[in-house]
């Protein structure tokens, strides 16, 4: 029997012409805390401090954990807490560097931090088209569903180059248009 660890109920479930989605929940034990590097934080109601792109925030520690994170709310993080890249960040971690990191390999970092802000609107594109599934759609929809799906799931990705070929970045340009088209069958779908 085959195993169906790191797969969702949604996929389990999907048409056999789906596309093969990649985990799409955060897994912060196997990534490199890139989202405490890639993003900049600007100090307000979400950020309880000021930090560049590509800056390690002073709240991570030496393992890739937050130094602050029981207490993330309380200390004006209201930002990292409802943060989620989808997956992404182990993706990027894991199969585009081989498990590299960037404290490995400092030179790494600004590589890994790029291609998480590449994948993460993919991850989160992907995310949509799922939770799509569960809608009413005619038929014509739901195949350019898949359709988009698979445009946004490169065969054996290996570097995030293969994340900003054409087929992918038009698929995710016309994730607006499409989810426009949902409109009508998401308001039936109560």
């Amino acid at each position: 029997m085959p195993s169906n660890k790191g797969v969702t109920p949604l996929q389990q479930d999907a048409p056999a012409n789906a596309p093969n989605l990649p985990v799409l929940t955060e897994d912060c034990s196997r990534c490199a805390a890139l989202c405490c590097v890639a993003y900049p934080f600007e100090e307000h109601e979400d950020f309880g401090l000021t930090k560049d792109t590509d800056v390690v925030c002073p709240n991570l520690g030496s393992g890739f954990g937050c130094t602050i994170h029981e207490k993330l709310t309380a200390s004006g993080f209201r930002g990292c807490v409802a943060y989620s890249c989808a997956g992404a960040g182990q993706r990027v971690t894991q199969d585009l560097f081989d498990g590299e990191t960037w404290r490995d390999d400092p030179d790494l970092l600004t590589h890994m931090t790029y291609a998480l802000r590449v994948l993460r609107p993919i991850h989160e594109a992907l995310l949509i088209l799922q939770e799509a599934a569960a809608l009413p759609l005619p038929e014509d929809l739901q195949a350019e569903r898949l359709a988009i799906m698979a445009a946004l799931c490169p065969e054996n990705p290996k570097s995030v180059w293969d994340f900003e070929e054409d087929p992918v970045q038009d698929a995710l340009a016309g994730l607006p248009e499409f989810a426009a088209k949902l409109a009508p069958f998401a308001r039936d779908y109560r």
